[in-house]
Formats: structure tokens, C-alpha cells, sequence
């Protein structure tokens, strides 16, 4: 076995002292710019890698960083992650990942005692908010040795948190809609205990009120994310609301149900009913139409909340002020595909097929 290179082999063929190439691996400015360029140049001829555990504890840190996430199956949160990841390599700190059981899972005592011993410089807390799952907040949080960070969750004074503005992202989908012409428009919500699916709800409601416009409890029905629940759920909604020309759909995949039940009953996209949905998933350029979305960036949010904690991180250990908790919300963006385009002339000549369902499941 090859015997592997350390600081005092390098600092040999540089014939520099071993503290020095210390120096120039944390890129300490006291080094001459010479010396500099030759100890880089014996590192890359002898490859040598310096010790992450020899830095932990020379620095008395651990350059690790605590995430709590659940759901991955779910395009959000492994994009999050994702993130996450990459944020955290391109920093110098690698990840202690635990993945929760179920989204409403509140015994987190125990959780949170196994990333502290395993020293965790600071914790994301990358687990979307549903139901109750933030209850533990609401009375005494843990008293933690690191800071900790939230993603996808309403702002809560005191903490820090990082998520996409869902609401904004509603109200675009919507504004969009009535800008091309569109006046009969429904909803298909994610679930409703899903704080994201909420707001995202709220912004198409209240851009239709803002415009005039009805909204009653026949103009909207509720899915599960998936494909199948947007076809479930087109079909009854159309029974109900025969007038509806257009649609904002929660998420991408749903949409994917609805157009497939609109093919199949006849009725044209956009010219008969317009969709938008929301995410902004590549595979929306190829659906059939492609579809108008909503793009969140949730490899940035990921990114934003590594950078954020690793802030906080710095300043407790170099002793500095604490960091104020943030409250920081990404903005989404509309991208605008043959989906919801204006509508032809001639489509207000159109007759819709009627929207019979049977065999929809």
C-alpha cells in the first residue's frame, strides 16, 4: 500500500518549515508570494491531501454540517438537497444527513442530540412544513450549541429561514392568466396541510379578487403532487365550473394529469382551457403543449441556506457579534410556453366537448 503524503513530506521538498505550508493550505496571507507558488507546485507533484480530521482539530471545529430532511422522493426536497450539496463542497464542509420517517414526525429531541454529537458546526432544517410538524417551535426550541437554519416554512420571529415566495409565485400564475384574456379561472391545489400549497392557493385567490373576479369553493378541487391526482381531480372540476377556460395548477406534475385528461376528452390547449403550473421542471418543455410555469430555484434556495448558516457558523467562531436571524425569500419566475398563450380569434366560436369523465381515475 502506497504510504500517504503529509504536511512535513511536503514542507521537506519545499525546504519550508511545516507551519508554513499550513499557512499557504488556509491561505494565510503572511506567506511570500514565491514561497507560495512553490509549496502549491510540491503539493500538486507529491498529490497530497490534507487531513480534514488533522484541520477539525487543529481548529477545534468539525467543518460539518448538520441536514434534516424527509420526503425525497418528492422533486423538492431532493432538489433542495442538491443544493445543499453543492453549496457545502464548493465551502469545505461536508454533511451529516438524517432523514426523517414521516413529513409529521415532532420527536426531534433525540434527532438533534445525534448531530450534536457528532460536533455539527450548524443544522438545516430542510424538512418542508406540514400540519403540525413545527408544534416543537412553538414552545421552547432546544437549546443548541450551533445555529440553525429553516427552509420552506412561514417566518417565525427569532429564527432564521430560507423559501421560495409560494404566494408570489400564485399570483404571477394567475395574473399571467388574465393578461392573455382568460376570465373562468380554476385551481388544482397540492395538499392543503402543505404550507407551500397554502400559499400558493392564496395568490390565485386573492389576484382574482384583486381583479373582480369570483372565486367560490367549485372553482378549485385538491391533489396529492402526483400525476394521477391532477387526473383525478380535472374531471370533477370541470363538471362543476362547465365555464372555466384556464387553470393554475400547484405543481408541474399534476399538470401533467390535467393535460392528458384534456387530450382525451378534446379540448385544446390553450384555446379551450389555458394551464399553468408550478416548479419549473425540464420535462416541461416537453410536454404536449409545452407548459407555461412557475420556475422556483430550489438548488438556490439549498445554496442560500448553506451560505447564510455557514455566516453564523464563522462569527461564533471567531468570536464575533451573533448574527441576526434572517428571514430571506427567493423570488420566482414565470416561464411562458404555448400552454396559456392568448387565445386564437376563432376559439370564442369554438364549442368545448362536453367534459364527460367517465373512465377518468
Amino acid at each position: 500500500m502506497k504510504q500517504r503524503v503529509t504536511i512535513r513530506d511536503v514542507a521537506a521538498a519545499a525546504g519550508v518549515s511545516h507551519q508554513t505550508v499550513s499557512r499557504v493550505i488556509n491561505h494565510r496571507p503572511d506567506v511570500a508570494e514565491e514561497t507560495r507558488r512553490r509549496v502549491w507546485q510540491i503539493i500538486e507533484e507529491l498529490n497530497y491531501h490534507p487531513s480534514a480530521i488533522a484541520r477539525s482539530l487543529t481548529r477545534q471545529r468539525s467543518f460539518t454540517l448538520g441536514v434534516v430532511t424527509a420526503g425525497l422522493k418528492y422533486v423538492g426536497p431532493s432538489r433542495t438537497l442538491n443544493g445543499i450539496t453543492k453549496q457545502a463542497e464548493e465551502m469545505g464542509y461536508t454533511l451529516v444527513l438524517k432523514e426523517l420517517p414521516r413529513f409529521d414526525a415532532n420527536d426531534i429531541q433525540p434527532l438533534l442530540n445525534s448531530l450534536m454529537a457528532r460536533q455539527v458546526d450548524g443544522i438545516i432544517w430542510a424538512v418542508p412544513e406540514i400540519g403540525t410538524n413545527r408544534v416543537w417551535l412553538e414552545g421552547q426550541l432546544p437549546e443548541l450549541a450551533a445555529p440553525i437554519i429553516f427552509l420552506t416554512m412561514r417566518a417565525r420571529p427569532g429564527l432564521s429561514s430560507v423559501s421560495v415566495d409560494n404566494y408570489k409565485g400564485g399570483c404571477l400564475a394567475t395574473e399571467h392568466l388574465l393578461q392573455q384574456g382568460y376570465q373562468q379561472i380554476g385551481h388544482i391545489s397540492g395538499p392543503l396541510d402543505w404550507w407551500e400549497a397554502r400559499q400558493r392557493m392564496a395568490g390565485w385567490q386573492d389576484t382574482l379578487r384583486q381583479a373582480g373576479r369570483p372565486v367560490a369553493d367549485h372553482h378549485w378541487a385538491a391533489g396529492n403532487w402526483s400525476a394521477a391526482s391532477g387526473e383525478r381531480a380535472i374531471g370533477p372540476l370541470l363538471d362543476a365550473y362547465p365555464e372555466m377556460d384556464a387553470m393554475f395548477v400547484a405543481n408541474d406534475q399534476m399538470a401533467l394529469g390535467v393535460l392528458q385528461v384534456a387530450c382525451r376528452q378534446g379540448l385544446r390547449v390553450p384555446q379551450d382551457l389555458a394551464v399553468v403550473g408550478f416548479d419549473g421542471i425540464p420535462e416541461t418543455a416537453y410536454y404536449w403543449p409545452p407548459l407555461t410555469t412557475v420556475y422556483q430555484d430550489l438548488r438556490e434556495l439549498g445554496c442560500t441556506a448553506v451560505r447564510e448558516l455557514t455566516k453564523a457558523v464563522e462569527a461564533g467562531y471567531q468570536q464575533e457579534a451573533p448574527v441576526s436571524p434572517v428571514t430571506l425569500s427567493l423570488q420566482p419566475e414565470l416561464i411562458v410556453r404555448e400552454s396559456s398563450t392568448a387565445r386564437e380569434p376563432q376559439a370564442a366560436e369554438h364549442q368545448r366537448p362536453a367534459a364527460s369523465v367517465s373512465g377518468v381515475r
